[in-house]
């Protein structure tokens, strides 16, 4: 195979004839960042973030979409460029409608990760709910016992009927599993308080925020609750815990740790854009038979999950409907969302940038 001179960042380099600036340049230990590029894949330039410049013509260009030519001369990671790629970024977040951490989460003093907790009680897992909360108690009693609940003050579940008892489902759980009582002063609460929301601020994380939801967005939400079932305000036994929080609806997002869009605009030190422009509106779509959710709010319209399953002829996949920006990755409009992808689904899941594509469980 030929090789080709080109310069990155004003070092010369010789790569092999075919080779697209954006591999030329990994394969040189340049990081340029991506979201809808996977190698094996066929390539579809969508999100525009791995962008670099011709120092020759001054234009831009995705560096996934071109391959290199000999004499090429280009800038990877100039102020314009990293201008350029923020650009990209703040346009997908400007229509990304979720939010990276759960409302209840945000409010706690500790900063214990209540979606969590709710999500392990509604699947019956005592065990793991009983190992989260010790886990988060730094110092002397549990937070929620001098806590006026701001958690349920903050559910979402509210604005339907009345808020999940976060409080005292966490009381219940680390009082049962403590051998002894406590009764920690104001200043020891306090000061596993103020190191519970210090370990949670270092990080320092985006949060992404949805902005304006209509009414009929709001009863999406219930898509993840069971239908009929008891609501308890006090927990006095682990069925009456693991029975209520069956009533969270998990408006936290199952990628909040594992999320490429997150990453690069932690990266990038963007903040979430004020206004979101509305081209999907909330909703959950959920396959039953595979444990499959969807939330195209959540999409960014990539197309790796399309490409992925593009070539399978066995069982229906998604793809892209309706035209210009107004299109959206769906189901086929023949089939109905619990027809598709009934062997692909983790694969799917697992190649999705941000948290658009998840587990029910």
């Amino acid at each position: 195979m030929s090789m080709v001179r080109i310069k990155l960042d004003n070092k010369d380099f010789e790569v092999s004839e075919g080779t697209s600036v954006l591999n030329a340049a990994r394969e040189a230990g340049f990081t340029i960042p991506t979201l809808c590029y996977k190698d094996g894949l066929p390539h579809y330039t969508s999100c525009m973030v791995c962008m670099v410049r011709d120092n020759k013509t001054k234009g831009f260009f995705a560096s996934c979409s071109v391959n290199v030519q000999e004499g090429m001369d280009l800038d990877l990671s100039s102020e314009e460029v990293i201008f350029i790629r923020r650009k990209s970024l703040e346009l997908l977040l400007s229509e990304h409608r979720a939010e990276c951490e759960a409302p209840c989460r945000i409010v706690c003093p500790a900063g214990y990760n209540i979606p969590l907790f709710n999500r392990y009680l509604s699947a019956k897992d005592y065990e793991k709910a009983v190992s989260l909360t010790l886990s988060e108690v730094i110092s002397g009693d549990i937070a929620c016992s001098k806590c006026a609940g701001y958690c349920e003050n903050a559910c979402r579940r509210k604005k339907i009927d009345i808020p999940v008892s976060i409080r005292n489902m966490k009381l219940f759980i680390y009082r049962s599993s403590v051998t002894t009582e406590t009764d920690s002063s104001e200043d020891e609460v306090s000061s596993g308080i103020k190191a519970g929301r210090k370990s949670l601020r270092l990080s320092k994380r985006f949060n992404s925020l949805i902005g304006k939801m209509e009414p009929s967005e709001q009863l999406e939400w219930l898509k993840e609750c069971e239908e009929q079932i008891d609501r308890f305000r006090e927990i006095s036994r682990p069925d009456d815990a693991f029975s209520e929080a069956g009533s969270c609806m998990h408006c936290d997002c199952r990628a909040a740790d594992d999320c490429r869009l997150r990453d690069l605009a932690d990266e990038f030190s963007i903040k979430n854009p004020s206004g979101k422009l509305v081209y999907a509106p909330i909703v959950k779509k959920i396959n039953y038979n595979t444990g499959l959710l969807f939330e195209n709010a959540k999409c960014i319209k990539c197309g790796l999950c399309v490409r992925l399953c593009e070539k399978s002829q066995e069982e229906p996949a998604l793809c892209f409907i309706n035209r210009g920006f107004v299109s959206i990755i769906s189901e086929p409009l023949t089939e109905e969302f619990g027809n598709i992808l009934q062997t692909k689904s983790n694969e799917v899941i697992e190649i999705c940038p941000t948290g658009a594509l998840s587990k029910l469980k």
